[in-house]
Order: structure tokens, then C-alpha cells, then sequence
């Protein structure tokens, strides 16, 4: 059996108390179902920083903002590495990603790659491809959904099956797929029916149900590495589906250039002319697109789906939201990106979304690279893995009075956008931890935010989203192990007025 007590620096310091797990397995038999409930449980058992075993890898679990930015802010030479995966790092993504690869030379290249494709300057030039797309998820709820007359779910549009899964075509996945195509490829899918969203969406969903941070034991005992396993088999699979989906999208566009085309700027564009001058090889293409897929995609539209499942429930909430929406928009045009600082409320709500619905919810883990002791006389020896609960985190009830109750009005005095709000000097004051911390904060976030902005406050504007009576919305079960979602459900979008089939183009 570990001990969580046996390791120690030189003047006498310990690793902090935690559960103590199985022998060989550790903690990992507690975290197989639900594992932000085990994990809160033993914050409240154990306080806000605790450590565990999975297999042989020592894991410090942080619930506590001052202690995160202590640990990934202040320290961040120490803790902004990962540890190898052994399936979503080595196999999946070959030592490559963005997210997944530690603190090295060619995560450094890679990463200074994607914040050129995602910072302010590059946020501007792509809202307009935001904006359209928008409108574009508000006309298909609308058309499917004839106008609120049936029923419309905006996670599923259609079932199909393909070689190798049951795919789901999402509304809200479509939406956020066309906006990372045109980052990445340049590109967008012109009708839900398309065969790329099925496949780009079927991507996504296998890396989620792959790679959760806690779900595969092989991660941490590395014995299992040495022998065949049908998650291993299946991680192979995805790595090869990656690079033969993605890898012919970035060899069209070298065709293109090849051609002369003119070619509008993209990611592809970018790695396909700076190769040779930061040492790109083939799969480092791949994979750093491929992460932009499947990152780029996942967050923004679990965000939109769990807004979806939630509002019909919430009729006071929408109420205000419309009164807020008539005030400020009126009724004859669609809110913009420079109508934001005007309706806190919807900033107020989308907030309250991704506190209580964060799909990642303990996000990718850190990695230490030296040894470290905390002022509070806590050990962190080289080579731990650092979790951040931010499932526990956005559920204090210290910070969050009831904190399961859906209450908009926590944020109605927060101004900072969530970009803004993760450099604030007080960590108590941040909005939330979805898009992780430091070093190794999301690249996307400044786009994520825009992004949800446009879908959640349009969505408001044209709908009064209902439930369909005698099917409740299930919002305790969810789909994926890392980026989840909500289950399948159905709700009706009622036109609020006469001008939104106007405004949406459906009427003269």
C-alpha cells in the first residue's frame, strides 16, 4: 500500500496528507465514475491541497485559487511542464500537442505558432467569420426547428454511422467546427449534411472519450505500456484517422500555394511557409493541427449545448435576459461583439455556465520539474503530477454561496472579460478556472470567449427556449471522459417576436 507519508525534502517537509489508495493501483479504482465528486469529497476530508497515488505517480490535487496561482503563476518555471501521457501524449498525439507536450524547445515553437493564430490582433480579423457563423446556428434552430413548432435538439441534428463510429452532427459543434476550419484550413462546411462535420465531430468526440485525465490506468502503471490493450489499439487508430483527416486538408493547401492560389491566412498557411525555419516536420503539422480541431471545437461547443440544457428550466432568468436584450438591442438587429459591455446580465449568465458546466473540469494536468516547498511547508518532489479541481473550485460554498444553484447574479459586478480576469493579482477574484492557469493557459481563450458570446447572446435574442413536456433534460449524466457534454436532449426555440424571421432572413 502507498504512504502518503514517507516522502520528505532534506529539512524535514512532507507531501501533503491524502487518501491512501490500493496496492499497485492507488487511488484510481475511486475516480472511475464521477471522479470531481470523489475528488471534492477528499477536499473537504482533507483540505485544498492533498496529495494521492495512481499506480506509481504521485498526484497533487489543488482546490484552492490562491494556491493554483502560487503553483502555475508565481512558480510557473517549476510547474508548467505535463507529464507524458502515455496514450494522449505518446499515442495520440506522438509528442507533439500543444496541450499535451511538456515544456520543451518544440512545445515553446509550437505554441508561439498558435498565439499567432489566436491573439487580439488575429481575433479581429477573424469575428467576422464568429459573426457569421452565429447567425448561421440561429437560422438552422430556427429552420429545423419550424419556427418553435417542433421540437429541436441543438446538440444532435442527425445519427449516422461511419467505418469506425457512431457519429452525432451537432448544431453547436458545426458552428465552432466552421469557425476553427476557417482558422486552420481556410475553410467551412457549407450545410449540417456535410461529410466533414460528421468525421471532424467524430475526431473530437474519440480524443474526449480517450483522454481523460484520470480515465486510463495504462497512463500511470508502466508495465501496461509493455503489452497490447484494446485502448492502445484504439488510441493508434485515432492518431492515424488524425493525420489522414488533417494532413490531406494541409497537403491541399500546399497544393494551393504550389499553384500560386491565393490562399487567405490560415494555420496551415503559416506551418506550410515557416517549415524549414522552425523545423515543422510532417507531424508536427498534423498534430498542431489537429489540436486546434479538436481544442478549438470541444470548449465552445459543450458551452453552448450546457446553455441549452439549462435555460428552458430557468424561465426568470430568460425573462430578464429578454427584458435586458429589448432594453439595450430592441427588436430590429442581432447583438454584435461591441454590444457586451452594455448587457452584463448575458455576460452574468454565460459566466454562470461555465462555472457550474466547465467541460473540462480538471483540465490537462501539470508537471513539476523540481523539487518544490510551499510556504505553508508542503513537499512537491520532482516529477509530480498537479491537478487542478476546478470542479471543487467553482463549488465552494465559501465563494458560491449554494453553489449548484444556477444564479446569474454572482457576476453581475464582474466587468473583466474572462481573458482579463485570469491576470488579476487577486485569484479569488477571478471568474472561473476553465481555461486552466500560467503557462499552459488555453492559446483560444480570447477566441473561445467571443466565440460563445455571439451564439449565447443571438440565441437569446431570437428564442424562448422551452422544455418539451415529459422530457426532462438530464443535466447530472454527460458524454465524455475529458470534454463533456450533456446527454442527448430535445427543447423547443420559440421565436420571441415577428421581426426574428425577418432579422434572420425568413421573411421580407
Amino acid at each position: 500500500m502507498h504512504s502518503v507519508y514517507n516522502i520528505h525534502d532534506g529539512k524535514g517537509h512532507k507531501i501533503p496528507k491524502g487518501p491512501r489508495g490500493f496496492p499497485f493501483l492507488g487511488s484510481f479504482p475511486f475516480l472511475t465514475a464521477y471522479p470531481e465528486l470523489t475528488l471534492t469529497y477528499w477536499q473537504r476530508k482533507f483540505g485544498p491541497i492533498y496529495s494521492m497515488w495512481l499506480g506509481k505517480q504521485l498526484v497533487i490535487v489543488v482546490s484552492d485559487p490562491g494556491i493554483a496561482k502560487d503553483f502555475l503563476v508565481t512558480n510557473g518555471l517549476v510547474f508548467s511542464s505535463r507529464k507524458e501521457m502515455f496514450i494522449k501524449s505518446q499515442i495520440v498525439f506522438a509528442g507533439r500537442g500543444i496541450t499535451a507536450s511538456p515544456y520543451n524547445d518544440r512545445w515553446r515553437t509550437h505554441r508561439r505558432i498558435a498565439a499567432g493564430m489566436l491573439n487580439a490582433t488575429a481575433l479581429e480579423v477573424f469575428t467576422p467569420v464568429f459573426d457569421r457563423e452565429s447567425v448561421v446556428l440561429v437560422q438552422s434552430l430556427y429552420s429545423h426547428g419550424a419556427a418553435g413548432s417542433l421540437p429541436v435538439n441543438p446538440q444532435v441534428r442527425v445519427t449516422s454511422t461511419t467505418q469506425t463510429a457512431l457519429v452525432t452532427v451537432s448544431h453547436a459543434g458545426r458552428c465552432s467546427l466552421n469557425n476553427m476550419l476557417a482558422i486552420v484550413f481556410a475553410t467551412r462546411t457549407e450545410t449540417i449534411d456535410d461529410p466533414l462535420v460528421g468525421e471532424a465531430l467524430r475526431l473530437s468526440r474519440e480524443f474526449m472519450n480517450c483522454t481523460g485525465p484520470v480515465s486510463n490506468l495504462i497512463d500511470f502503471v508502466e508495465v501496461l505500456q509493455t503489452v497490447p490493450t484494446p485502448m492502445r489499439s484504439r488510441a493508434k487508430r485515432l492518431h492515424a484517422d488524425l493525420v489522414l483527416k488533417y494532413g490531406s486538408m494541409i497537403s491541399d493547401i500546399g497544393q494551393q500555394l504550389e499553384r500560386g492560389d491565393a490562399v487567405p491566412d490560415c494555420l496551415a498557411k503559416t506551418m506550410i511557409q515557416s517549415r524549414e525555419e522552425e523545423g515543422l516536420d510532417w507531424t508536427d503539422m498534423c498534430m498542431l493541427a489537429s489540436a486546434f480541431m479538436i481544442g478549438g471545437v470541444e470548449t465552445t461547443a459543450a458551452i453552448m449545448q450546457w446553455f441549452a440544457a439549462l435555460i428552458p428550466a430557468l424561465p426568470h432568468i430568460q425573462e430578464r435576459a429578454h427584458e435586458e436584450l429589448d432594453r439595450v438591442i430592441g427588436r430590429d438587429r442581432l447583438p454584435t461583439v461591441h454590444d457586451e459591455p452594455y448587457l452584463p446580465y448575458i455576460r452574468a449568465i454565460i459566466k454562470e455556465v461555465e462555472r457550474t458546466r466547465n467541460p473540462f473540469w480538471l483540465g490537462t494536468p501539470h508537471f513539476s520539474t523540481a523539487d518544490f516547498t510551499t510556504n505553508a511547508g508542503h513537499f512537491i518532489p520532482k516529477g509530480t503530477v498537479v491537478m487542478l479541481n476546478t470542479y471543487g473550485m467553482h463549488h465552494d460554498p465559501t465563494r458560491y454561496p449554494d453553489p449548484h444553484v444556477f444564479n446569474p447574479d454572482r457576476y453581475l459586478d464582474h466587468v473583466y472579460s474572462t481573458s482579463d480576469s485570469a491576470n488579476l493579482p487577486d485569484p479569488y477574484e477571478r471568474d472561473h478556472w476553465m481555461f486552466g492557469a500560467g503557462r499552459r493557459i488555453c492559446p483560444g481563450i480570447m477566441v473561445a470567449e467571443r466565440e460563445i458570446w455571439l451564439t449565447i447572446s443571438r440565441m437569446l435574442w431570437c428564442f424562448r427556449m422551452e422544455q418539451i413536456p415529459g422530457e426532462p433534460i438530464d443535466l447530472k449524466e454527460y458524454d465524455g471522459k475529458s470534454g463533456r457534454s450533456p446527454v442527448p436532449f430535445r427543447i423547443r426555440c420559440i421565436p420571441r417576436h415577428e421581426n426574428v424571421a425577418k432579422v434572420l432572413g425568413f421573411a421580407a
